[in-house]
């Protein structure tokens, strides 16, 4: 990533307000700067000439006055890159959690769930290192130090002309030494993405681990993965207290040089002490931006650089084609010549179908046939030739605005069970979330009662049902139009079965277009229309 990269800029808005109000805080800190030098200047060459006292006091009390602006002008500039990065680093997550919508399953299919996951949580918070640190420093180089060495050029143009043919070197050092930082950090961030698939895939396959009693040979790839990242970890810190000490003496080299003509010049009468003294408290000053882009680079490499990674997934997202638009009188569900294939196999298809509103539907084969990749193209979560269609909106997101679902997989997560009915609700519909349990034939479960990960705590069947809840909750909260169910009955007793079917059945009879996947008998007989897969459905109407 460079310095300021414009993709920043185009996915978070908050940059350029970030950046305009710290050039402008620069600009006054500058300005601070320049007077504090001219008061101290005038006040040691008075001081010298033997100015008495009362002349002295009102330089002092100056003098007092912008070392309090100075530091007010600080704190606000913290406080500006603070809650500017705040604001940004939030905007960019957010777009980033879009962007993971948009490409759906199928656009990430390529990329780590764990480096993701990485880039999304502490590669975001590293970014406030970035804005916190570097960003400001960055600004003050190109705002602040041209101002100075136009002032000090001013002033004397023998200290200018040293200046200007001094501070390319500090660049040049920075270049050098950011180079191997960079390669570093992608290691070090190569090393941490390892470690955290390692971590994920041994949290993952615990069970089976310690059924088989293998859980502890997993100790030592840990063991390793992590004393690898604490190593790389601690080259890159070696490495920023290498790059500030040679910075720090290029900078004081550079001033020793101004320092030493100016001297020179004093001693031979060629320079007034109140130029040379002026000039010899802001050239310091000149260099400061600069020494300060160069030592806080370090503290901002690992966010730039999962900046970087979060760049890639948005403009993969930018690239995401929307799908024609459908039919103005589809506004069921409809599959017209749809086909699936992975890794350029076909696994179902052409398939065409249409689940018009007041409908249940039933899409039964047998297994492997490719029901569920219809119903994930459906989401929008795989690839297809073909249009799909749900509610009259044949691009994906639109489709998924349209659609309640409930997958075969429970997709539970630690809470109550009416926060996994009511997932994604920011203001739950406590009302709502019971009446979706009775109809999910799921009235004797609590609301209140907690569940682990995974629905831990419930019965296969109890967690089959707060899923299918959990569709039903979506379909009346957001006025969704199509229901699918993948397999919604398949851990359910017979007398469970015939209620959750009599809900389906007043759900489509309210106008809503349902389609259930299933191959079990009481489901079929249960459907209006029985669609079958490579087959052209005759729907009734």
């Amino acid at each position: 990533m460079r310095p300021l990269d414009p993709r920043l800029l185009r996915y978070a808005a908050a940059t350029r307000a970030t950046l305009a109000t710290g050039a402008l805080v620069t600009v006054l800190q500058t300005a601070a700067v320049v007077a504090f030098a001219w008061l101290v200047t005038r006040l040691v060459v008075r001081a010298i000439a033997g100015a008495p006292f009362a002349e002295l006091s009102a330089l002092v009390a100056g003098l007092v006055l912008v070392v309090i602006v100075r530091g007010v002008l600080l704190w606000l500039a913290e406080s500006v890159a603070a809650r500017g990065g705040a604001t940004v680093v939030g905007q960019l997550r957010e777009q980033l959690v879009d962007a993971f919508g948009r490409l759906g399953p199928q656009g990430l299919a390529g990329r780590s769930s764990a480096d993701l996951t990485l880039v999304a949580g502490r590669g975001m918070d590293a970014l406030d290192g970035y804005f916190a640190k570097y960003l400001p420093q960055l600004i003050g180089t190109a705002v602040a130090m041209p101002l100075l060495v136009l002032v000090i050029g001013w002033q004397d143009l023998t200290s200018g002309i040293i200046l200007v043919l001094t501070l390319p070197l500090i660049p040049v050092f920075m270049v050098l030494v950011g180079w191997a930082t960079q390669a570093a950090q992608k290691r070090q961030w190569a090393a941490l993405s390892t470690l955290s698939r390692g971590f994920l895939d041994v949290v993952a396959g615990l069970p089976t681990l310690t059924l088989f009693g293998r859980q502890h040979r997993q100790e030592a790839r840990i063991r390793q993965r992590s004393e690898e990242y604490r190593a790389r970890t601690m080259k890159v810190l070696r490495m920023s207290f290498l790059s500030g000490f040679v910075l720090e003496l290029a900078a004081s080299l550079s001033v020793a040089l101004i320092a030493v003509a100016i001297g020179l010049r004093l001693l031979g009468g060629s320079l007034d002490l109140s130029v040379g003294l002026f000039v010899l408290l802001l050239a310091p000053e000149a260099f400061l931006p600069l020494r300060n882009v160069g030592a806080s680079y370090h503290a901002a490499t690992e966010g730039m650089e999962a900046a970087s990674k979060a760049f890639e997934v948005l403009d993969a997202a930018q690239d995401v084609v929307p799908e024609p638009a459908a039919r103005a009188e589809a506004t069921g569900l409809v599959f017209s010549e749809v086909a699936v294939s992975y890794d350029g196999r076909a696994v179902v298809g052409p398939f065409s179908a249409a689940v018009r509103p007041g409908t249940l539907a039933v899409l039964s084969a047998p297994s492997g046939a490719g029901k569920s990749s219809l119903v994930a193209a459906a989401l929008g979560f795989v690839a297809h030739s073909g249009t799909i269609a749900a509610a009259g909106r044949a691009d994906a997101v639109g489709r998924r605005e349209a659609i309640a679902w409930a997958g075969q997989k429970p997709g539970l997560h630690a809470g109550t069970i009416a926060k996994n009915v009511a997932l994604g609700d920011p203001a739950p519909d406590r009302a709502l979330v019971v009446a979706s349990l009775r109809a999910a034939a799921a009235s004797e479960l609590d609301p209140d009662l907690p569940v682990g990960v995974g629905g831990a705590g419930l019965s296969g069947g109890q967690a089959q049902r707060v899923v299918v809840a959990r569709a039903l909750y979506r379909l009346r909260a957001r006025s969704c139009r199509v229901l699918i169910l993948d397999e919604p009955t398949s851990a359910l007793d017979a007398a469970t079965e015939r209620a959750l079917l009599t809900s389906l059945r007043a759900v489509a009879d309210d106008g809503m277009a349902v389609l259930v996947v299933s191959h079990r008998e009481a489901v079929v007989a249960a459907a209006d229309d029985v669609l079958t897969v490579g087959v052209l459905s005759d729907v009734r109407l």
